[in-house]
């Protein structure tokens, strides 16, 4: 049985944690220029850093994290963050291979909209990388709208990412 949950415990942030490293990983695996973005964006030592801030950044007020547990194994996880006041950006959404088709990543974004709406955010925001077109297809029946870049983005990851948000 699939559940998502809150994490608020350390136990709960570990398994968020890892399953975000299991999420470069996987990005690394896709192909050579989603490699190179990767590891240009998210070097070992910076992704090791936002690893460490993920409570601070992702509970609330500033934003917010929900993990996905099948039976009492976690299998996915997804967070956002305040990007300026009212907005907020979705990140690391992921879900572990034994858990895709279940609903999993569904079950996940509809967790982040729900926070992002009992804090008050207007608007998020999101991207995901081209190659992930199962995640692409999510997002947009969702609701979210394609839009233009809302950040600056380093050279090397140009047109290389979709851009997305949805008016809450």
């Amino acid at each position: 049985m699939l559940s998502i949950i809150e994490p608020r415990t350390p136990n709960h942030f570990d398994a968020v944690r890892r399953l975000c490293w299991e999420y470069r990983d996987f990005l690394l695996s896709l192909d050579e220029k989603s490699q190179r973005i990767v590891q240009t964006i998210y070097s070992q030592d910076k992704y090791a850093r936002v690893m460490e801030a993920i409570e601070a950044e992702h509970s609330p007020p500033k934003g917010g994290a929900c993990l996905a547990l099948k039976g009492d194994q976690p299998v996915g996880c997804g967070m956002f963050h305040t990007i300026e006041p009212g907005v907020a950006e979705i990140k690391r959404v992921f879900v572990r291979d034994s858990a895709r088709g279940t609903g999993a990543g569904r079950a996940i974004m509809l967790s982040l909209i729900q926070q992002c709406r009992e804090q008050g955010f207007d608007l998020i925001r999101m991207d995901t990388g081209k190659p992930l077109q199962t995640a692409t297809r999510l997002y947009l029946s969702m609701g979210f709208v394609l839009r233009d870049a809302y950040a600056e983005i380093p050279e090397i990851a140009d047109g290389h990412l979709l851009f997305f948000e949805m008016k809450l």
